[in-house]
């Protein structure tokens, strides 16, 4: 073989082992991972959980503002979640203390700040943040769903529920009132026009059930657009547990000091559909004094679903502004917040719903507004208004049964004759 062929041989093999080695080493020395801002100490600088530990011990009111509940609620929330949310320290740095994980998650839903806003307050990353709030979220509707947000199922449950409304607002046979309200969202990546309504604007809509202590017992998220009271109502949940007689409501009975026979139901507005378990107001059109008296009836029984949107909102102010996350991230942190509402309504919480916050009655049966209608406490939006639908014969009968009820000795109540 010619000796020059087999040195140029030699040497392309020497060329070809030297690049694999150089390969080799180059896999070997990644570059190092670092951390986004390396700042020694700086969770150990002073912020926003210095703050919160001062005011625990001095200013219960303050620390009220701050996280919208005590302090002992906040002790509560945190013995329930801290085993979920607790992570371990690593050789790196120190992990995040359950306690800040849940102090963070609690301001962002009060104030609605953005993750880089409180990145700032609380001396941790935006991202860390984004992070923590989802997980937190999660595992306060994982822990109490069960206790506090449940829809009952035996007729002693639903008759307390029933019990409340004639008390309170003079509604016998009233199972809870309907509503619903929409959360104003970022557009979902690559969504087109389909899921914009008119306003340009995307929104998550819930659709509830609601007590007459201002408490959710059932509530369903819907990202379509353009969906209805009526229309949310038809495809839930509950809807189909009511059509399949799951939700064991009591048998119907006579309303108070009368032989008439009335069944259970829920109070709806005008955009959800007229059954014989759902009864709904008669048509502005026309209404002679006896129907007006049934709608002003209805309405007081029905805004409990007003007042507990609006307290939600006011108090939890995430959900005044546009929330920038998806929309599954969204119904996570919605259906915490339920949770967190109805937990601090049954604790009466001064420091959630102060007295006079929401709707009260009076000595005369009249209605005193809440403070949360006051300018600047801000709500949800509410669902636009939607055509009448077709009415059930025996829910009309039923309608009417009670309306001449109201109107009756049996059944009603002084009312100032302004609101009717």
């Amino acid at each position: 073989m010619n000796p020059d062929a087999v040195l140029n041989k030699q040497l392309a093999f020497r060329v070809v082992c030297a690049l694999i080695c150089s390969d080799k080493q180059k896999q070997k020395k990644k570059k190092k991972r670092i951390w986004k801002r390396e700042c020694p100490g700086r969770r150990e600088q002073p912020g926003l959980s210095v703050l919160q530990r001062e005011l625990e011990m001095t200013d219960e009111d303050g620390f009220g503002e701050l996280l919208r509940m005590t302090a002992e609620e906040f002790e509560f929330l945190l013995q329930m979640v801290g085993p979920l949310i607790t992570k371990q320290h690593t050789k790196m740095r120190r992990a995040i203390s359950s306690r800040d994980r849940l102090s963070v998650t609690l301001r962002f839903l009060a104030t609605g700040k953005t993750f880089s806003s409180l990145s700032a307050l609380y001396r941790i990353g935006a991202s860390t943040i984004s992070k923590i709030v989802m997980e937190t979220c999660g595992a306060l509707y994982q822990l109490m769903k069960t206790d506090f947000l449940q829809t009952p199922s035996t007729e002693t449950e639903w008759r307390e529920i029933a019990q409340d409304f004639e008390s309170k607002w003079q509604f016998p046979h009233c199972l809870g009132a309907l509503g619903g309200k929409q959360i104003y969202i970022q557009p979902p990546v690559k969504s087109g026009c389909l899921d914009n309504n008119n306003k340009g604007r995307v929104y998550v809509t819930i659709m509830a059930a609601v007590d007459a202590n201002h408490k959710f017992i059932y509530a369903s998220l819907e990202t379509q657009e353009k969906v209805s009271d009526a229309g949310l109502f038809a495809h839930s949940d509950l809807c189909k547990a009511m059509d399949q007689g799951l939700l064991n409501f009591p048998p119907p009975e006579p309303l108070p000091n009368s032989d008439i026979t009335m069944p259970y139901m829920f109070v709806g507005d005008e955009t959800h559909p007229l059954r014989p378990d759902l009864i709904t107001p008669y048509p502005n059109q026309e209404m002679d004094h006896s129907q007006g008296v049934l709608n002003y009836r209805l309405s007081r029984a029905r805004r409990v679903a007003e007042n507990a949107f609006s307290i939600l909102a006011s108090r939890l102010r995430v959900f005044r502004n546009t929330i920038f996350l998806e929309p599954d991230k969204v119904e996570k942190i919605t259906m915490a917040s339920l949770c967190i509402h109805n937990f601090l309504c049954e604790r009466r919480s001064e420091a959630y719903t102060r007295p006079a916050f929401a709707d009260l009655k009076n000595g005369d049966h009249s209605t005193a507004e809440g403070t949360w209608r006051n300018p600047g406490h801000g709500t949800c939006q509410p669902l636009e208004q939607r055509e009448e639908h077709n009415a059930l014969a025996t829910a009309e009968v039923q309608r009417n049964l009670l309306r001449d009820y109201f109107v009756s000795p049996a059944g009603c109540c002084p009312s100032p004759e302004e609101h009717i």
